[in-house]
């Protein structure tokens, strides 16, 4: 491996991009290892349609991690049903993402990256559930399930 609704829509920030991260591709390395989808949650900071991730319906105790690196992410303890379309948690896994500013639709948003990658995995907003009142909207695709 090398060195790197219109609220809930796609974000672009250049803060995760400029950042050095521990996993680093080419664009055309990042090609063959993605689908086509992950690639532009990923690494376009897309987002994908709500209600159209399985993970919205993964209820097992286990792992949420990143689809591009397998970095775990969150705990299964965490997530919640926000009624948003995306999968939803209020709290990630200690050290596993980072944020930056999306100014993409003119005010700011928080940007949710992968600390391991920098790869985009959707917004935190300060709405969710007891005890942090954060909520983690991530997108499905960017991540993959790890049964405990």
């Amino acid at each position: 491996m090398g060195a790197a609704l219109p609220v809930l829509t796609a974000c672009g920030s250049d803060d995760a991009e400029a950042k050095a991260y521990p996993v680093s591709y080419s664009e055309a390395e990042w090609r063959k290892r993605l689908t086509r989808e992950q690639f532009h949650i990923l690494r376009e900071a897309g987002t994908e349609r709500p209600y159209s991730s399985p993970l919205n319906d993964e209820h097992r105790k286990g792992t949420f991690v990143c689809a591009a690196d397998g970095n775990p992410l969150f705990s299964s303890a965490t997530k919640f049903d926000s009624g948003t379309g995306w999968p939803s948690f209020w709290k990630p896994l200690a050290g596993a993402v980072g944020t930056s500013t999306d100014y993409k639709l003119g005010y700011p948003r928080t940007e949710v990256h992968c600390a391991k990658c920098g790869g985009h995995l959707g917004h935190v907003f300060d709405d969710g559930p007891k005890p942090t009142g954060k909520r983690y909207c991530m997108n499905g695709a960017a991540m993959k399930f790890r049964p405990a």
